[in-house]
């Protein structure tokens, strides 16, 4: 998968290396096809969004507000039925004012 183009069909001026960043971020996750898309429709897949890539790694709280940002990306998104991974956390951290902190 083309990382970089799904990132930039929503963001078409994103950072290539945010994009990398986030990339390596996912690691083995990105191998598997399951774990390299995100489904709005699972609650568990959201909270994992929020607890794993919002509080973790971007050092982020305030659940209500994370997953504020998280239902629009999932809005943003919903022309797409296979969402990349990749592509929803770019678009997370830039909702959330984060971008910078992985480049």
């Amino acid at each position: 998968m083309d990382h970089a183009a799904a990132v930039k069909k929503y963001a078409p001026n994103a950072d290539d290396k945010v994009v990398a960043a986030i990339v390596k971020h996912l690691g083995i996750a990105l191998r598997n096809r399951d774990s390299s898309l995100v489904s709005c429709s699972d609650a568990d897949e959201l909270k994992t969004v929020r607890e794993s890539w919002c509080k973790k790694k971007l050092g982020l709280s305030g659940d209500a507000e994370l997953d504020a940002a998280i239902k629009s990306v999932c809005e943003t998104m919903k022309g797409d039925h296979d969402k990349s991974r990749v592509a929803f956390y770019y678009l997370v951290a830039d909702k959330l004012g984060k971008l910078s902190a992985l480049a």
